[in-house]
């Protein structure tokens, strides 16, 4: 390129790019928030990793979502096919059959989304990206953690959060979304979140 640049008969030089489309998702353009961070331009360094796990504490996750299935967790302790319904605690936690996380708000190893935002998160953290299939996510290639502690109502106990953010430090999540509130100020959640920090 300087070079080029020297040559009076040349007016510039740059390299030859290798252009993509920002995303193959049909409804990608409604996603205000992904454009107002600049998504397509981290899109342009890095689409995310399957080695990052995210939490997601909330109503539970649509395990299958077309934008959300091929980015759902699984508890490497609970992993083979006869563990994950063979009513044994394999890894030893506590909890039976986990092998796609916990509903803390039912007891039981089933975290599906049956409030609708869970999955409204999950896919705004790691919707598979440029699919030709709805929307994308921020992190096209991180896997999903589903713990489920608010019931159909959108509500849940402080108690159940935390042990679903217990649950999230003790299985290796990375990161967690805890896009609830309410309540008052409660030393046992805040003692929770420092335990997973330091996690």
């Amino acid at each position: 390129i300087r070079a080029l640049e020297r040559d009076p008969r040349v007016d510039y030089a740059e390299p030859n790019y290798v252009l993509r489309t920002m995303t193959s998702d049909p409804n990608f353009d409604q996603l205000w928030g992904l454009q107002k961070i600049d998504a397509p331009e981290a899109w342009g360094v890095t689409t995310g990793s399957p080695g990052v796990v995210a939490g997601v504490i909330d109503s539970g996750v649509d395990f299958g979502h077309p934008d959300l299935a091929a980015a759902m967790w699984v508890n490497p302790g609970e992993s083979c096919e006869a563990c994950r319904t063979n009513g044994v605690d394999d890894d030893g936690n506590g909890y039976v059959d986990d092998w796609r996380g916990w509903d803390f708000a039912n007891d039981d190893n089933n975290p599906v989304d049956d409030h609708g935002h869970g999955t409204h998160v999950a896919g705004t953290i790691g919707g598979i990206g440029n699919n030709g299939t709805g929307v994308a996510g921020v992190n096209w290639n991180v896997k999903i953690m589903p713990l489920k502690f608010l019931d159909w109502f959108g509500s849940g106990s402080t108690d159940d959060a935390v042990s679903a953010v217990l649950y999230a430090a003790s299985k290796g999540a990375h990161v967690t979304n805890n896009s609830w509130g309410g309540g008052g100020y409660s030393q046992a959640l805040y003692d929770a979140i420092a335990q997973a920090d330091a996690a």
